[in-house]
């Protein structure tokens, strides 16, 4: 009876843990989405409902913070990748998680290049590939639509993805006119398939 009751003691707190840490990483993307990779990290643990001392126990750099969320959101793009792998159109696939990479890499730019310096300095710092694994997924739906005919045979997963980050980057800033990303994603898409 003791050992159950301590097994199950034991265990509470690692699920409040692993609560505690989803709620922060959520909380930390969609600061880090509104404010930057310099959001507050008060305001951060605030709105996880945690104290200070719980987002650093988890979490104890604003690195480590950064990090967790960028890996959220690349488990993210590519769960999603390989959930359209078996979609019924290659071509739309592709298309719907361009779409998603775009969304991502517009929102998320800050975020990346707030590690990308400590990547090229510590390739392991990261703890994955993160440029390695988008690619991946990039690579295995721009596969299929080839196989179908429907993308053209000459493209390569790295220059699609260049050229949604292109746009991504060239559209930053652009408050003008907000459905200039879409459109030029839509140009790309007509460009990648096959003649």
């Amino acid at each position: 009876m003791t050992n159950s009751r301590g097994a199950s003691a034991d265990r509470q707190p690692r699920a409040d843990a692993r609560r505690n840490r989803e709620r922060i990483v959520t909380a930390a993307r969609d600061a880090f989405a509104e404010a930057g990779p310099e959001a507050s990290l008060n305001e951060i643990a605030r709105r996880a409902g945690v104290g200070a001392g719980t987002l650093y126990r988890h979490f104890p750099t604003r690195s480590a913070l950064l990090t967790a969320v960028l890996k959220d959101r690349i488990d993210t793009l590519c769960e999603r990748a390989d959930a359209l792998l078996t979609a019924d159109s290659a071509d739309e696939a592709l298309a719907e998680w361009l779409r998603a990479f775009l969304a991502h890499a517009r929102v998320h730019q800050g975020l990346g290049s707030a590690l990308l310096i400590e990547e090229a300095e510590r390739p392991d710092a990261l703890g994955f590939d993160c440029h390695q694994r988008i690619q991946d997924a990039a690579h295995r739906l721009l596969a299929r639509a080839q196989h179908s005919g429907t993308a053209r045979p000459d493209l390569t997963a790295p220059d699609l993805l260049q050229l949604v980050v292109g746009i991504a980057l060239s559209t930053a800033h652009a408050t003008a006119d907000p459905s200039q990303p879409a459109r030029l994603l839509a140009l790309t898409l007509d460009a990648v398939r096959r003649p």
